[in-house]
């Protein structure tokens, strides 16, 4: 967009801004605010242009974005500049809008439900869950190392034909396990606390892990430790100590509902995911480069933040899947937001008061705070009007879901 900043009011802007210089100037053998304004003119030039530009032109393009009735995406970027001392400023800016684009059908979707039910298979897996959790782990004092032992071991090795020493470990492991090397779970068995054996493994030139592959190391394992997984018995006494539960049917009714909730959550997401892709296909939108980029640092940097510490750092062909796999996730949940928004628009779904002050409940039962403080939170820079956006989008999610054809 080109837009001309009259010449009356850019004059106006660099009388203001000549006469702020002009008593701010520091200028030897003058005393401060008195060098003669030609002097001033001549050393703050460009202090003066910056001035005017800085002040005139945000006005400017927000009053032309205002006349047209244009949203940018982001920030207008300044690509051409035409100024002289005593005419009108010229400017040329660059911008990206949000695209418009035709909406298909999206009632009367076919899709299918995922089931609800929870099996006494289901509950069963769980409480051997809450077991494992509650598991105790016992010292093993009078005996060797057995099958399913738990042995913290101090593992050295040696590299036999440079006679180089591996990195020393310290670990716990599991005997007999199958991903275990098959001659230290040999090495293990028997062993008892403080006791070292030495064994060897010629690894193979396509082993897996390349600082291995083709190499004969011959380790040192030393036993610290051993330990036997003792799992509690499922009874009333096992439900009471994980919280308020009388007796183990109680617990079993609670972790059917939690199960049956979080089936039905996922259900529903699951039917958005299908309704969406039904409706996205049949749409194609240019989307805004900016905030697909934006969207994209965001998923890579959530991706690297959820990893283990010392885990970011990742090889060359990693980050390059990450990219691709974040910068299409951006694209879809860009290209969806679009979609739902505009079918709000058609549909004239909005928020009523009374659906927002349900939230503000909500978000403080949430998080156990006063709901006024919720509400103070809210008015700060912007973040009721992100909330009933937000709010906004889910109504939509739902209408697209009360009006599609559900089977199952």
């Amino acid at each position: 967009m080109k837009i001309t900043i009259p010449e009356e009011q850019v004059n106006k802007e660099y009388q203001k801004a000549l006469s702020h210089f002009s008593g701010q100037a520091k200028i030897k053998g003058f005393r401060q605010g008195k060098a003669p304004i030609d002097l001033v003119k001549q050393m703050y030039q460009e202090d003066i242009k910056n001035a005017i530009i800085n002040n005139l032109a945000p006005q400017a393009i927000n009053k032309a974005f205002s006349e047209k009735k244009l949203n940018p995406v982001s920030s207008p970027v300044i690509t051409d500049l035409d100024y002289q001392e005593g005419k009108a400023l010229n400017l040329t800016f660059r911008f990206e809008v949000w695209p418009e684009f035709d909406l298909p059908p999206y009632k009367n979707i076919t899709v299918k439900k995922e089931e609800t039910d929870v099996s006494s298979k289901d509950v069963d897996k769980s409480l051997e869950d809450l077991r494992e959790k509650s598991a105790k782990f016992n010292s093993v004092e009078n005996r060797g190392a057995d099958q399913d032992d738990y042995v913290f071991a101090e593992i050295k090795g040696m590299d036999l034909e440079t006679k180089k020493m591996l990195p020393t470990e310290k670990t716990v492991v599991l005997v007999g396990h199958p991903d275990n090397e098959k001659s230290l779970n040999e090495a293990l068995q028997g062993m008892k606390a403080e006791e070292q054996k030495k064994f060897t493994v010629e690894y193979p030139n396509d082993h897996k892990n390349k600082r291995l592959a083709g190499k004969t190391i011959q380790y040192t394992v030393q036993v610290l430790s051993i330990k036997v997984k003792s799992l509690p018995e499922l009874n009333d006494d096992f439900a009471k100590d994980l919280g308020e539960f009388k007796d183990l049917k109680s617990l079993k009714q609670e972790i059917k509902k939690e199960l049956r909730s979080a089936k039905k959550n996922h259900s529903q997401q699951s039917l958005t995911e299908k309704i969406m892709s039904q409706i996205s296909d049949k749409v194609d939108i240019d989307l805004p480069e900016t905030m697909v980029q934006q969207e994209t640092r965001s998923n890579i940097e959530r991706v690297l933040s959820s990893r283990p510490q010392g885990q970011q750092k990742l090889s060359a062909q990693e980050m390059d899947k990450l990219k691709k796999d974040a910068q299409k996730k951006a694209k879809d949940s860009i290209k969806n937001h679009l979609i739902l928004n505009k079918i709000s628009e058609k549909e004239n779904i909005e928020i009523s008061d009374e659906e927002l002050e349900k939230e503000y409940k909500s978000l403080a039962e949430t998080n156990k705070v006063p709901v006024a403080r919720i509400k103070e939170y809210m008015n700060q820079e912007g973040r009721k009007d992100n909330l009933k956006q937000n709010l906004r989008i889910r109504k939509t999610i739902d209408f697209i879901i009360d009006n599609a054809k559900i089977e199952g």
